[in-house]
């Protein structure tokens, strides 16, 4: 008598049964792929800068003579396009040299993983501006919140904890060069109006004034630019420290900010203030004060040669 035996056959079809070890290992690995430009989006909110610098343009005559070295990181997206998660400096130099295609790993991730991969990739740089890190550390810590959830114990999420008992900033701080209460403060300077925060970057306000600087409201901070701009003046740690306090009070008010930033500080030198209005009409709007001043300094230097040298020729006349 025949007996039927019932055989199963594996779920993943004929073609698995006869492929070699070498190639399902192959599967696994990602592997690189030649992406139209046209086809990636920049990441949503990206917070570091692309700047046309020395170290661009190198990077640019790189990709020309060798090509992209290292492929950049994107993302699917449900649309058919792709989002940049780690090259945009490497996207951009491609673009500036001509290239429409750029080599990349596609790794499928969620808003999370792709969050805190962009951050820490971009941490690496050499030249970070204040903004960046502070809004770039504000991304990483909303992002790893988000992807652990949230813990049952109510402490915890006070402190923005896992649920071992470690806080996020700690978590962050160990693949930083930052301390966690540095992290908290960079985060702190995303309280700045843009305006303020400009001054940060351009190292015309220090981290530490800047830093006390974001406790006061909006208002108040726009105050502070109005007579910083007028004045070409900026507060001192114990200025804003002092602000800090009147705001937290309920007092501080424009006329307070000004009696406060009118104070002769310890290490100040003399100035000579020129009304901004009366030189504006000679310069291009939004003229960076660094230019303005360069270019009056340069137009003072040629009016003292040019009177100079008249005031040679009219001696010289009157010697003869």
């Amino acid at each position: 008598m025949t007996r039927e035996f019932n055989i199963e056959m594996p779920t993943k079809g004929l073609d698995d049964l006869f492929s070699t070890q070498a190639e399902r290992e192959d599967e696994v690995f990602e592997k690189v792929q030649r992406v139209p430009r046209n086809l990636i989006d920049g990441f949503p909110d990206h917070p570091f800068k692309v700047r046309m610098d020395d170290e661009m343009i190198k990077l640019i005559e790189s990709v020309k003579k060798y090509g992209v070295l290292i492929p950049c990181l994107i993302r699917p997206k449900p649309d058919g396009r792709y989002e940049m998660v780690s090259g945009h400096r490497r996207d951009f130099a491609v673009g500036e040299a001509g290239i429409t295609e750029i080599p990349a790993i596609v790794r499928q991730m969620s808003d999370e993983e792709a969050t805190i991969i962009m951050v820490d990739s971009n941490l690496q740089r050499e030249k970070i501006l204040p903004s960046e890190k502070a809004f770039a550390y504000k991304m990483k810590m909303d992002a790893m919140k988000k992807k652990a959830g949230r813990p049952s114990n109510k402490n915890l999420r006070q402190l923005g904890a896992n649920s071992f008992g470690q806080r996020t900033d700690e978590m962050i701080a160990e693949k930083s060069e930052d301390s966690a209460r540095q992290i908290l403060r960079y985060i702190r300077l995303t309280n700045l109006i843009p305006e303020v925060l400009e001054m940060v970057d351009n190292e015309r306000i220090k981290f530490n004034p800047a830093v006390e600087l974001s406790f006061l409201s909006v208002e108040n901070q726009r105050n502070l630019y109005e007579i910083m701009d007028a004045d070409q003046c900026t507060p001192s740690h114990d200025q804003a420290i002092r602000m800090k306090q009147a705001e937290a009070g309920g007092y501080l008010n424009k006329e307070h900010i000004f009696a406060i930033m009118q104070e002769i500080k310890g290490n100040q030198i003399e100035q000579f203030k020129i009304p901004k209005k009366s030189i504006e009409r000679f310069f291009p709007p939004g003229a960076k004060r660094e230019t303005v001043e360069e270019t009056i300094v340069k137009a003072l230097e040629m009016y003292v040669r040019h009177y100079n040298r008249t005031d040679h020729d009219r001696n010289d006349e009157r010697e003869r």
